[in-house]
């Protein structure tokens, strides 16, 4: 088995999935986001080179997401133009060459109806993502008008993908960081599943669903609890006349954990611990240890 998380540019996670070791990945991505039941407006996914499908380009737009995937070997894809060769190349002279594929216009202004019929189903619960990426990914283009358009389209939105992805620096910045935070989070979750050497022993896909949003719930306490601290770190910093840049904080990740205790027994004094909460309910901060320099 494995688990298909999803991580906010927040360190929160507001999904998590039980999937078939064997099964796609890419067919899951988008359900995460339009089940996504918290507050968290979600505009824009940055995942790795498995989601990046011609289909899942498409649905992503056709439902108004933004897909932002980092391509392994993105100088190898096809990109497609709308035109003739002879008249990008001349419009183009950098770029045009790129261009090697025709994109059929034709067959997505024609089929443009039933794309808008499938992202509805999509996006309104009718349908999952992944039952639909399963099928468009499964059938072959030229034996389905539906696959044959989506994937069309899917190709149109990867080629304006691309384009800006080498243009935007800032933009492949963001990707990066994005995925690095999951990644880090990632580190965290497998931290915290050490009962039973991570492994799910639950028969049934209900039971090893409620272990892993169990781990879910865990993660999220600690992101929430280091993040009120680390607030409260940083006001008392400020209280004392110290220097914290804002850009810098902007770096600080909730989800590093080397100060979680993730093994052993631990034995809670409760009436101690209580005694010593603030009148807001925080425990106290240690004091500040500056070093002596000879």
């Amino acid at each position: 088995m494995s688990t298909y998380t999803h991580v906010s540019d927040q360190h929160s996670t507001y999904d998590t999935k039980v999937i078939v070791a064997t099964a796609p990945e890419s067919h899951y991505v988008l359900d995460g986001i339009l089940g996504n039941e918290t507050d968290l407006p979600i505009h824009e996914h940055a995942t790795d080179t498995h989601s990046a499908t011609l289909a899942n380009f498409a649905l992503f737009d056709l439902v108004g997401k933004q897909l932002s995937p980092r391509i392994r070997d993105l100088g190898k894809i096809t990109l497609y133009r709308t035109g003739g060769k002879a008249d990008f190349e001349d419009r183009y002279p950098r770029v045009g060459p790129l261009l090697t594929h025709r994109l059929n216009t034709d067959l997505i202004t024609g089929m443009w109806d039933d794309l808008l019929r499938v992202a509805a189903s999509v996006k309104g619960g009718h349908a999952t993502a992944a039952l639909v990426v399963g099928k468009l990914c499964s059938s072959k283009r030229q034996q389905n008008a539906l696959t044959s358009a989506i994937k069309e389209y899917g190709a149109l939105r990867r080629t304006l993908y691309a384009t800006r992805y080498l243009a935007d620096e800032t933009y492949r910045r963001r990707i990066a960081r994005q995925l690095n935070k999951g990644e880090n989070l990632h580190a965290l979750r497998r931290s915290l599943a050490y009962a039973a050497e991570g492994a799910l022993r639950r028969r049934h896909h209900e039971q090893q669903s409620e272990q892993m949003w169990c781990l879910t719930l865990a993660t999220n306490a600690i992101v929430c609890w280091s993040t009120e601290y680390h607030g409260l770190g940083v006001a008392a910093l400020r209280r004392e006349g110290r220097d914290v840049d804002d850009e810098v904080l902007a770096h600080i990740w909730p989800t590093h954990h080397e100060n979680v205790h993730f093994y052993g027994t631990h034995s809670v004094d409760i009436d101690g611990e209580l005694a010593q909460l603030d009148a807001d309910g925080y425990r106290p901060l240690r004091p500040t240890v500056v070093p002596l320099l000879d």
